[in-house]
């Protein structure tokens, strides 16, 4: 979110809390990127702030409901207030169960485990949500328009957009199970909880493999996950490392460090297999 639209989210996330019988005096921002994450106090709630003509606040309230009913291992809205979503100004905002953060990271064992169980209950879940290739058409759509990702020399343009077709009919080839997925659920999406490991940021769901999911885990956490398919992990990783390249590339992107990313990924899936793992690529980036 600019920082121009920030101090105008926090007053109406804060209003609207107000509003539900919630005291919101004071608003710490936890992350911004297209969602602005706060932790509102003292009512100790997690509110999720984006541009109302952002459509997806509505799926995760749908998910997020359905997911409490399998008990499966994920974020969840707050109990105090109806499960909506609540706009105004402008601005959408969810409102969600505030965990503090217990240690940095999950071990591998308990990461894989966490996983394994939301794959499970959200193979329970009967909700529409995009294919996994609706994410590459994205990335395919950056890489085609010049305008979108100016700085993006002929070369790799070239060079990307022709991995993500092979990688695409190949990863299709496979012809492995679709399910209901994540979509990224990389240690950023994961907290250390009280209650054990929880995913959140659910509005990246999509259907695909589970070797999709996989692909942006660690690489120890595999070890603890049932029945992977190597080969098709292997060209999943590739494939997340090229869309993240994509998205890097953006003009618009505002992820901190976004070029450097964008240079770095791509400069790597230029080297060729083995491929890094996406936690490998931002573990680099995080000490250089």
């Amino acid at each position: 979110m600019q920082p121009t639209d920030v101090s105008r989210a926090l007053a109406m996330a804060k209003s609207t809390a107000l509003a539900l019988g919630l005291t919101a005096d004071d608003a710490v921002v936890l992350q911004n990127s297209n969602k602005l994450t706060v932790h509102l106090r003292p009512c100790d709630i997690l509110a999720r702030i984006a541009p109302s003509t952002d459509h997806v606040a509505q799926f995760e309230v749908d998910l997020a409901g359905q997911l409490a009913e399998t008990e499966s291992p994920a974020g969840a809205l707050d109990p105090r207030i109806p499960p909506r979503v609540y706009e105004a100004d402008g601005f959408a905002v969810t409102f969600w169960t505030y965990h503090a953060p217990v240690t940095s990271d999950v071990a591998p064992a308990a990461y894989g485990d966490a996983l394994r169980r939301l794959h499970i209950g959200m193979r329970k879940i009967d909700l529409a949500a995009p294919h996994f290739t609706d994410r590459i058409a994205e990335a395919e759509r950056l890489l085609a328009n010049r305008d979108q990702t100016p700085e993006l020399s002929d070369a790799d343009r070239a060079f990307l957009s022709g991995m993500l077709d092979s990688l695409k009919l190949s990863i299709l080839g496979h012809g492995a199970a679709d399910q209901l997925l994540h979509g990224e659920p990389h240690p950023g999406n994961l907290l250390s909880t009280t209650l054990g490991p929880l995913f959140i940021d659910l509005e990246t769901c999509c259907r695909g493999p589970i070797e999709f999911d996989l692909a942006h885990v660690p690489e120890a956490v595999v070890d603890h996950y049932p029945d992977v398919d190597q080969a098709l992990l292997d060209e999943c990783r590739a494939l997340v490392l090229v869309m993240v390249a994509a998205w890097r590339w953006d003009a618009g992107d505002q992820f901190p460090n976004g070029r450097q990313w964008a240079e770095e990924f791509t400069r790597a899936l230029r080297k060729g297999a083995p491929w890094p793992s996406l936690d490998a690529m931002a573990r680099q980036l995080a000490g250089s």
